[in-house]
């Protein structure tokens, strides 16, 4: 047969072979594929509710807005080349909105009880504007648990909430675009005393009729003017507006659709953010277990390499072989974790009241199928080529022989460990007889550590959010779902790391585990000295994943995002040193089976 057929075969039937540790395999890459698909389809699924809102309220192109003293240019800028259709100019004034007890800066805008040509928000709850009415952004009106029939306070007069409606026009509460000269800002501050005196913070929306805006207007309140334009070529919105922004010197502040569509999708960019983080650190866990439970399965395939080459089958040959079985596994998991991911994103998407729909299932498209499969392969190679290359190098008699491997003799190691216990002698010439498998442990629990601290301040951040900061209520629970798949992903990967690592240092040293019993050494001795060899490197790792580890990692966050780290709460010392005392405990838990069954093997049929 061919060789492509060749190795496919044998590939596959060692698989079926071994098919725990393929599942293994397969959930180490899965996770890191899935987890990288959901940030990079996550933006796109959140972008559906916008587009359908664009559709349903003929949404702008482009939204111009102005003071009194620019309205003429408001004018001109209706009659520039390129525009089809506008709507207004639309009176806008800042203020305050009391309701239910709470009050918020609002921008009112005046618009007419008739359908505007562009931009004609929709309705979801009570009926459009009127006299003696207000209709509040929809997204605004859940924030302030307000609905159609209850009494709001605006300027000091009263007004009945007639309806709820949406827009595309403008994000959905609290990222409101500024429509007003007064200035506004978003997000939290230290202290609302500290902002200029008319300077909105996390402004809502609301609708009046023009004569309701223009009582309410006063020289502390002045009149803006907002515009919404419909283009012939909507896709070319910021060259209209790089054009017509220098044509008029700058007066006039505009916004195309497409950044309104980057800030109603704000939060999906903060969740595809941390999702992508996390990716890369589930494909540095993936590595360090991949390394290790494809070392265990070289040792363990010694004869059988042996017996390929003695059947004629060259290095290449068998190198290809041994490759061919993890490149299976990273095609299987990048296919299922593209699917999986592209099906999952809706559900980490804000079903927000501000817009119309919800996050549909977002198709991946080819960069992000071919970055995620790449990131498959690269995990498969780096883990399995060099391992892989050693093993078809060596000899086909001592292969066939399959002889145990002798240790290295390190004679200050020899020393230093005579004078301790016999768990601990044991443990210690259990980790030196492979440091690089002792180094892909501390790596493993400190990637893993770094995530958990990262995870506290983010946990401590999202607290404060609801009410002041730059997140509702529900957005913060989006965010929180997003952290609980991290969690979850990288604490179930880390544990498979540390069963792996345990069970393959069982494994490599079962010979010398049944000597040491066959000179006295007990089986509980035993049993604690291969818990014990991954313990201390547990205890390193952990220590190393606080600082420096989750400081830098929160600290590369900041940068990533454009946060301020100087507002961030971080954990309390207590709460790290427990966080090290619980990987230690978790650890030496996840390890005491396999160390177990280690240690009580026969040890006649070992020898």
């Amino acid at each position: 047969m061919g060789r492509i057929l060749l190795v496919v075969r044998l590939a596959l039937r060692d698989l079926r072979r071994r098919r725990t540790e393929a599942a293994l395999l397969l959930t180490a890459i899965l996770a890191a594929t899935t987890t990288l698909t959901l940030g990079l389809v996550l933006r796109d699924a959140a972008g559906d509710p916008y587009q359908s809102t664009r559709a349903a309220t003929n949404g702008p192109d482009v939204v111009a807005n102005a003071n009194l003293a620019g309205l003429a240019e408001l004018g001109k800028l209706a009659a520039a080349s390129g525009v089809t259709e506008h709507g207004g100019p639309y009176p806008v004034i800042a203020g305050k909105l009391e309701a239910s007890g709470r009050t918020s800066d609002v921008q009112a805008m005046g618009r007419d009880a008739t359908v505007a040509a562009v931009d004609q928000p929709q309705v979801t709850q009570g009926r459009w504007v009127s006299d003696g009415g207000v209709v509040l952004e929809a997204a605004f009106a859940d924030s302030l648990d307000v609905g159609v029939g209850d009494s709001v306070t605006l300027g000091g007069r009263s007004f009945e909430v007639v309806g709820v409606a949406v827009t595309a026009a403008m994000p959905p509460y609290p990222g409101a675009s500024c429509i007003v000269s007064a200035g506004c800002i978003n997000g939290a501050i230290p202290d609302d005393r500290d902002l200029p005196a008319g300077l909105l913070h996390n402004p809502g929306l609301v609708w009046l009729t023009q004569a309701d805006v223009r009582s309410l207007a006063s020289d502390r309140s002045p009149l803006s003017y907002v515009m919404n334009l419909k283009l012939a070529e909507p896709d070319k919105a910021q060259a209209f507006v790089d054009r017509t922004g220098g044509d008029h010197g700058g007066a006039m502040p505009m916004q195309t659709w497409e950044s309104i569509l980057a800030d109603a999708t704000d939060l999906a960019e903060d969740s595809q953010i941390l999702l992508l983080i996390g990716a890369w650190l589930l494909g540095l866990l993936a590595v360090a277990g991949l390394s290790v439970l494809v070392g265990g399965r070289m040792a363990d395939q010694t004869r059988r390499i042996g017996l390929l080459k003695a059947a004629g089958g060259t290095p290449v040959l068998v190198a290809a072989v041994l490759l061919a079985e993890y490149l299976l596994v990273a095609a299987v998991a990048a296919a299922a974790g593209l699917t999986i991911g592209a099906l999952t994103a809706p559900l980490l998407t804000e079903s927000s009241a501000g817009l119309v729909g919800s996050a549909g299932t977002a198709s991946p498209t080819w960069s992000t199928i071919t970055l995620v499969t790449a990131v498959a392969l690269g995990v498969a190679i780096v883990a399995t080529a060099v391992p892989a290359l050693r093993a078809a190098r060596s000899s086909t008699v001592s292969a066939l022989a399959d002889a145990a491997r002798p240790p290295r003799r390190t004679g200050w190691l020899i020393t230093v460990s005579t004078r301790l216990p016999v768990p601990l002698l044991l443990a210690l010439r259990i980790a030196a007889r492979r440091p690089r498998r002792v180094v892909l442990g501390v790596v493993s629990i400190a990637v893993t550590v770094s995530g958990i601290y990262v995870l506290l301040v983010l946990n401590a951040f999202l607290g404060g959010q609801p009410g002041i900061g730059a997140y509702t209520e529900a957005q913060v629970a989006v965010l929180r779902h997003v952290l609980l798949v991290w969690t979850v992903i990288l604490l179930s990967l880390a544990a498979v790391n540390a069963i792996v690592i345990t069970w393959a240092t069982v494994l490599d040293n079962r010979r010398a585990s049944a000597l040491a019993r066959a000179l006295g050494a007990t089986p509980r001795e035993v049993t604690v000295a291969l818990a014990t060899a991954q313990v201390l490197p547990a205890l390193l790792g952990a220590v190393l994943g606080v600082f420096p580890g989750g400081f830098l990692l929160f600290a590369s966050i900041n940068t990533i995002t454009g946060g301020d780290s100087d507002k961030a709460t971080l954990p309390a010392p207590w709460q790290l040193i427990a966080l090290v005392l619980a990987t230690v405990l978790v650890v030496a838990a996840l390890t005491s089976v396999p160390a177990h069954l280690g240690g009580h093997r026969p040890v006649t049929a070992t020898l």
